[in-house]
């Protein structure tokens, strides 16, 4: 087999050597420079008058093409099963941030509704500056939960994707460990996305987010300092 891949590889050099340009020379140059260990897993065939390498990997005599294939399958699930794992991770923290957000946001607007009639014009400034504060987090806490949730959605499809290849290559085991890993990522986002749904309602009803300010005060508060009691998060 050796003999053969070896007059293969000479008669595919004789054969592009007359076909070749100038510019497959400079290709073949730059193959050259190749880190010899590299360059002894690489495969040179002639295709159409010029150089074609083909990665390849020699299978072992005592594996067969569908032990490698199953093996090829499990590296993947276990490689989408990490991504499945850290992406999930991901969503749940920004949700737990975002929703964090919205209640922090909620509270303060029913303090500042709640008390309007009886703050002086600083400390109804004071608020409201606190509360477009919380708005302006709220946006940016959402905006990070959508991007994680489409990169989950991104490790969610790879990983149903490896599933199934594994299932049909034979590899049931790591099939399985895909699926199962799968299932418990769906039900903790599930979990969390419940919690955030019912946020946004609260957030909906108390129109925290969209009121307008009550009362427009303008004369010197902007160096007014804002009271301690508004800046916590409780």
């Amino acid at each position: 087999m050796a003999a053969y891949r070896r007059k293969l590889f000479a008669a595919g050099l004789s054969c592009a050597a007359s076909l070749m340009n100038r510019s497959s020379c400079q290709s073949s140059r730059r193959l050259a420079v190749l880190p010899t260990l590299i360059r002894k897993n690489w495969k040179t065939l002639s295709v159409t008058g010029a150089l074609c390498a083909v990665p390849f990997i020699q299978k072992p005599e005592n594996l067969s093409h569908e032990d490698l294939v199953r093996r090829a399958s499990s590296l993947v699930t276990n490689s989408t099963n990490t991504f499945v794992s850290q992406t999930t991770l991901a969503l749940l923290d920004s949700l737990t941030g975002y929703v964090k957000a919205i209640n922090s946001l909620v509270k303060l607007h029913k303090h500042y509704v709640d008390s309007i009639s009886n703050l002086s014009p600083a400390e109804e400034n004071a608020i409201w500056q606190v509360i477009l504060g919380r708005r302006q987090e709220v946006i940016n806490k959402r905006k990070d939960y959508k991007q994680f949730e489409s990169c989950w959605m991104t490790a969610i499809n790879l990983s149903k994707l490896a599933a199934d290849a594994a299932f049909n290559a034979g590899a049931d085991q790591a099939s399985v460990s895909a699926q199962n890993s799968l299932q418990a990522a769906q039900s903790q986002v599930e979990h969390f996305q419940q919690l955030m749904q019912e946020a946004e309602r609260e957030l909906k009803d108390s129109n925290a987010e969209n009121s307008e300010r009550f009362q427009n005060h303008s004369t010197g508060v902007e160096d007014e300092d804002i009271p301690d009691a508004y800046l916590r998060e409780d």
